[in-house]
């Protein structure tokens, strides 16, 4: 049973992505390249859990709203939420029911009668924030992120839910592109170690994993540069 819906808190939502089955400890294979991980996360089961989900969109738009009042703002103005694909489409939908800032869902493959493109209105150098659920070493944000300039829509954030620390951060700055987060992975770990949801030596599995894969890749990834923007379009 999930808890209801409390005060906004990061933690108890890292405790109810626990609870609903969406963190899970043991060795799974997480990447295309057959890296083993003792740990495997899944927040697209957040949409069996509507006060989490709704919970997840309102930390999203306190993250969104505390960025933006610095003096140096983190995140820059945008007039739509692109939600990456899948779990990133549910939670920009969740932002966009709290806020009511319009969505937009880029399709980057045909599927079933829809064409590559995107959903949703936009004009020609709209600003974009993307969201997504889960971050890894950030190529998906990339690649999604080109599509959309492809489609002279500006894209200069990301926001996620959960950062699993494995060098996103500096490989979106590569291409200029800011990354926030929610949760952290090593945040998350310490949380449920303190609640004795895991033990030591799982623990410190899961801690080694992480800050070995911390470290960037030593070179860009492979994915084209992005269409460049007049400065002027972002003031």
């Amino acid at each position: 049973m999930v808890a209801k819906e409390p005060s906004l808190d990061n933690l108890w939502l890292a405790r109810t992505l626990f609870d609903i089955g969406a963190v899970q400890f043991g060795e799974f294979t997480v990447s295309q390249s057959a890296a083993k991980s003792p740990i495997f996360i899944n927040p697209k089961r957040l949409i069996s859990s509507p006060p989490a989900l709704r919970v997840a969109a309102k930390l999203i738009d306190l993250e969104v709203q505390l960025a933006q009042s610095l003096r140096r703002p983190r995140i820059q103005p945008f007039e739509v939420v692109a939600g990456i694909p899948v779990g990133g489409l549910m939670l920009a939908i969740a932002y966009s029911l709290e806020t009511s800032t319009p969505t937009i869902y880029p399709r980057m493959s045909q599927q079933g009668t829809g064409t590559r493109g995107i959903e949703g209105d936009f004009r020609s150098g709209m600003r974009a924030l993307m969201v997504d659920d889960l971050i890894t070493t950030g190529s998906n944000s990339i690649e999604m992120a080109r599509f959309l300039a492809e489609n002279d829509i500006v894209v200069k954030d990301v926001i996620v839910l959960i950062d699993r620390e494995q060098g996103a951060t500096e490989q979106l700055k590569h291409y200029g592109l800011n990354l926030i987060s929610i949760l952290k992975l090593e945040v998350m770990l310490n949380h449920y170690h303190s609640l004795g949801l895991i033990d030591q030596e799982m623990f410190e599995r899961c801690v080694e994993y992480v800050r070995t894969h911390q470290a960037p890749p030593k070179a860009p990834m492979d994915v084209p540069d992005m269409p460049a923007f007049p400065e002027e379009e972002m003031n």
